[in-house]
């Protein structure tokens, strides 16, 4: 969907669909042959060739009768693929998750009912619906459970904040990095949070200060936290609205109902006992029926006994609660000793200048890897290298400390809001001149 806008943010958004939109000003036709992929966009705002506008699509619901809904939906099975999404690719590239009418309906309904959703709930959706954040968590759990939905044509914390001010929103989701940006926007503290209850922070580890500023400053007393992946339709674990603060801000909650998780040893499968890290397993009625036409990487993702491997690490409470520290493929491994980005992140973060950071592994031939720091400071701040190191190193110990600090502007994203830590890993290795360590092979 795009908005007309006509401001910068329009002219930003469309440049971002498509390079060639650029020649293009606001309101100048743009012509259908040279953008196919727009034959099924919906447009709000303004006219397009090729494309619906909004009202045009709702028309389509008085075009086809009724029988013939019914007849199709006879002819529905619970089992069918009804979407396709492609992972987001925050790790490689993009693999075509089958999801079912079953996956979908169930992971909605489970989420809606640990938010404690009612038809008093008003939700506003800024995450994308093409996303599992907002087609799953935000517009199905809404819809299961009676509520007002009321999305946004696309992410921006000054829309954002005029529609909870403007619309009465009692519950709306985001990554970290949409709360942070609200959090610090000009608008924050002429907005009316009065009749914010609840949502849901996801898609990224979430910050624990953040979390706690959000409870406070928002009025979200019960935002909850939900880890999953797209491959889980995308929920496995939740926190609810009736647990401890604590648990919401230091865990991502316990198993759904109907779900089942554990934490296995990546090496040799064995179930982890409480408190050990592993990679964090689930199956159940949430686990897709596949990746579309890669039968090899669907092997790879679901075992013979129907678990689903996330590469997510993670350690299960004594309490039955789930704590994320980071990814496989993210632990930094220097000089063999195990490093969890996550840790280091959040120790950043308690920094008064940082505004947000994101730790990863470079390449290097002696150690085997390194420890980079990306961190976006606040507005108006300065600082040096040396003066992040020394933070570190007088909190933690001496092998946390980043070898390398670097000051940036923003992180790489995809379409959903995630970080791509893959791509910072690349600008990285062009930035630093590794390219000779990053060639090693290695076992």
């Amino acid at each position: 969907m795009i908005d007309g806008y006509r401001d910068s943010n329009y002219v930003e958004i469309m440049n971002e669909l498509c390079p060639e939109l650029k020649d293009n000003k606001p309101g100048q036709p743009m012509h259908a042959k040279r953008l196919p992929f727009l034959r099924n966009v919906i447009t709000v705002g303004f006219r397009m060739p090729g494309a619906l506008t909004w009202e045009e699509s709702l028309e389509y619901a008085d075009q086809t009768p009724i029988e013939e809904i019914r007849r199709m939906q006879a002819a529905v099975d619970v089992n069918d693929v009804c979407n396709m999404q492609y992972t987001s690719g925050t790790t490689g590239f993009p693999k075509g998750v089958m999801l079912t009418h079953y996956n979908i309906v169930n992971d909605g309904k489970t989420i809606g009912d640990g938010m404690d959703l009612s038809t008093a709930d008003r939700m506003m959706i800024q995450v994308p619906m093409f996303h599992c954040f907002g087609m799953v968590l935000a517009m199905t759990a809404t819809m299961t459970h009676g509520g007002t939905i009321l999305p946004i044509p696309y992410f921006s914390p000054k829309s954002s904040l005029a529609c909870i001010n403007n619309e009465h929103i009692t519950a709306f989701h985001g990554v970290p990095t949409m709360f942070i940006a609200m959090l610090a926007h000009d608008d924050f503290p002429k907005t009316d949070f009065s009749y914010m209850r609840t949502g849901i922070m996801a898609g990224s580890p979430c910050p624990v200060a953040v979390m706690k500023d959000v409870v406070e400053k928002m009025h979200m007393s019960e935002i909850v936290i939900v880890y999953g992946q797209t491959e889980a339709s995308p929920g496995c674990t939740m926190s609810r609205t009736t647990d401890p603060l604590e648990v919401r801000v230091n865990t991502v909650g316990s198993a759904f109902p109907g779900v089942e998780c554990k934490i296995v040893d990546p090496e040799t499968g064995e179930d982890c006992p409480d408190e050990v890290i592993g990679e964090f397993v689930a199956r159940g009625y949430n686990i897709m029926k596949g990746y579309y036409k890669m039968p090899k990487a669907t092997a790879a993702a679901i075992d013979k006994d129907g678990w689903l491997h996330t590469g997510d690490l993670a350690c299960r409470t004594p309490e039955g609660n789930y704590r994320i520290t980071g990814r496989l493929k993210d632990m930094i491994i220097r000089g063999g000793e195990n490093i969890y980005p996550k840790e280091i992140e959040e120790f950043i973060y308690t920094h008064p200048k940082v505004s947000d950071v994101q730790v990863i592994g470079v390449p290097d031939k002696g150690l085997g890897e390194e420890i980079m720091a990306c961190i976006i400071l606040k507005e108006g701040e300065t600082m040096t290298e040396d003066e992040m190191k020394k933070f570190v190193l007088d909190h933690m110990a001496k092998h946390k400390v980043p070898k390398y600090i670097d000051f940036v502007d923003s992180f790489p994203m995809n379409d959903a809001g995630k970080i791509q830590k893959f791509k910072m890993r690349e600008e990285a290795i062009e930035k630093l001149g590794l390219q000779a360590d990053a060639s090693i092979e290695t076992a």
